[in-house]
Formats: C-alpha cells, structure tokens, sequence
C-alpha cells in the first residue's frame, strides 16, 4: 500500500509541475484525431505560452483553457466546469441540428470567455443561438504544407496498388456512426450522397474509390454491392493521407454540415481538384468554378455534372488545381497558429 501511495504522489506532482508551467490548456477527445491534431499544430506553432494538451481540465489553476470541442465542454446534461480561477476559450466547428446541448449554450456563454469558430456558416448559427457576438472569433482551420503538398505526386496511383487507368475519387471523412465498422451511416457527413454519385459515375467511367479513416462501413458495403472497385486504409499517422490525396483525380465533399472540413485544405494543397457541398469553410475558401465547385447540399445531379466536365476537361482540372495551390497558401499553419496567438491566447493572458 506504502508503494501505491508512493506512486501516486510522484503521479500527482509530477503533474502540478506540469500545471504550473503551463499557460494554455488544450483540450481534447481521446478518441478524436481531428481534435488532436488541430492541438498538436497549435503547440509547434505557438511557442511562448507552452501550450499542453491533455484530455481533462482537472487540477488546473490560473491557466487559459482552450476547449478543442464543444463536446469537451458540454456533455448533454452539464457544463463540464474547471475551477473558477481558470479562463475559457471553446472551440465549436459545427452546430448540429436537434443537438441536446443546445440547451446549455445560454448559461455556458456566461463563463466562456471567448468562443472560437472556423467558418462565418457556423458564427452565424452561434449568433442566431444567442451566444454574445463580440466573444465570437473566427479563424479558419489550417493546412501542414511539410506533408500536403503537390511534391512527388507522380506515380502515387502505382505506389499504393491502383491502376494508373483508373479514375481515383477520394473520400476520406469518417461517415459512420461510432468507431467500429460504421455500417450505421452518419447522415451529416452525406455518405448516401457520395454513393449516390459514385453509382451513376460508375456507368460512364472506370472509377475507383480510395477511402481512410475509421467507421466506413457503410460506403464499403455500398460499393461491394454495385461492383465498384475501392480500396480502404485505416491510417495511423493522419499525415500519411497525404499520399492518398496524391493518388486522386478528384476529390468529394458531400456533407450536409461541417465546420472544416480539413480535407478542403489538404486536398487543395495536394493539387486535387475539388466539388464540395455549400457547407463550413467551403464557402468561404471555395470560388465557384476558379479553385473548385461548389454545390448545394444533396445535390446529386450537380455533383455529378461536376465531376464530369473535370473529368473530361483537363484544362479545366489544371486551372482549378493551379488557382487552389494560390488559395490555399494562406492557411498554412504557421499563419492560422499566429492568429490564434494574436486574437485569443495573447487576449485572454494579458487582460
């Protein structure tokens, strides 16, 4: 017993210490990588305020808390609180419909001190909630040019076992319920939508569908049953889907509602040409017809006209795709990290 308490006080200071040099807090879901990664980008990118990421606000004291989730703030009956000597910053990408904890939001924003949001589609649904305007900050996600980017994309079709004849679409979202096989379709991320499409382009070119992430059952078993080629690879490292990207003639958002996605950006940055859904930050990165398309959500005809004339236009996808690699120059991480740092960390650390 003397030994586990022994250890468990070694645990518990080596923790304070922790804590006590630590000014930003980020927090994020264990089972999250999306979450994880914004987090990981921010500490490389951010260095004078030793950003820690952790998955619980317990123990910390006189720190900034930075929420990478609305889900790691609110549950569905509770405001998941720190000590009341700590600031907090909450992250929220995308406001679900019929969501429970839309209830909470009102008493929430009374300790919130400011609420961050990656696309003006989800602030405008933040305002229409009534949560206070001026604590609202917008800043886009960003993309790690050291792995998305246009450099050694020839023969990638080849280095990862595809047919350099084939039309590769990717779709790497994860588009099932929970993070086991995902037969059970997570309708928000519009995988009926994408199979819809995929089926008719199936009738008039040789396509093959390229896929990652976990919970994809449901696309896979579409695609088995209409005989349309695929392939799924569910990577460790997010950052090695950058090579899928660079296996891709095309590539497919078909959302109903996003706070990214990331894979706009990185998909851009690989020099894939790109139709998306009007959902998150498409609409605000996205010129429809000069860097890529965009189209109604459940669009099924508009998304497949789309992807036709791409597919049968190659001047068409090099405009698309040289326009991109000038949009997405801006999103590098180094300059999102930055607004972080100057429009809520420096804010929240010295007021």
């Amino acid at each position: 017993m003397n030994r586990i308490k022994r250890l468990f006080l070694l645990i518990f200071c080596m923790f304070q210490n922790v804590i006590k040099n630590t000014k930003v807090t980020y927090i994020t879901d264990s089972a999250d990588w999306v979450i994880k990664d914004i987090g990981q980008s921010l500490k490389k990118e951010i260095k004078e305020f030793n950003l820690h990421i952790t998955t619980t606000s317990f123990g910390l004291r006189n720190s900034t808390i930075h929420y990478g989730s609305i889900g790691t703030f609110l549950g569905k009956s509770k405001i998941k609180l720190p000590h009341s000597s700590n600031k907090i910053i909450v992250t929220w990408f995308h406001v679900l419909p019929n969501e429970d904890r839309i209830d909470l939001v009102h008493e929430a924003d009374k300790y919130v001190n400011f609420w961050h949001t990656s696309s003006r589609a989800t602030k405008k649904k933040m305002i229409a909630l009534g949560l206070t305007k001026e604590k609202i900050i917008l800043i886009p996600l960003g993309v790690n040019f050291d792995y998305f980017n246009i450099l050694n994309k020839q023969n990638k079709k080849d280095s990862i076992g595809i047919p350099s004849s084939k039309i590769v679409i990717g779709y790497f979202q994860k588009d099932g319920d929970g993070w086991g096989d995902g037969n059970k379709p997570k309708l928000i991320k519009g995988p009926d939508v994408f199979c819809n499409v995929v089926e008719k382009l199936s009738q008039k070119y040789e396509i093959y569908i390229l896929l990652t992430g976990p919970a994809r059952g449901y696309v896979k078993n579409f695609l088995r049953n209409k005989n349309i080629p695929y392939r799924h690879d569910y990577l460790k490292d997010s950052n090695q889907v950058s090579n899928y990207y660079k296996a891709c003639d095309l590539y497919l958002v078909t959302s109903r509602e996003e706070g990214g996605p990331k894979s706009i950006l990185e998909s851009m940055a690989c020099g894939v040409p790109l139709i998306s859904t009007k959902v998150g930050m498409a609409e605000d990165i996205i010129e429809e017809g000069l860097n890529g398309f965009l189209v109604e959500v459940e669009d099924v005809d508009s998304i497949y006209n789309r992807a036709c004339y791409l597919i049968d236009n190659q001047d068409l996808r090099m405009s698309l795709i040289n326009n991109a690699l000038k949009t997405v120059k801006k999103y590098d991480w180094s300059n999102i990290g930055n607004q972080y740092n100057e429009k809520i960390y420096k804010v929240r650390l010295n007021d």
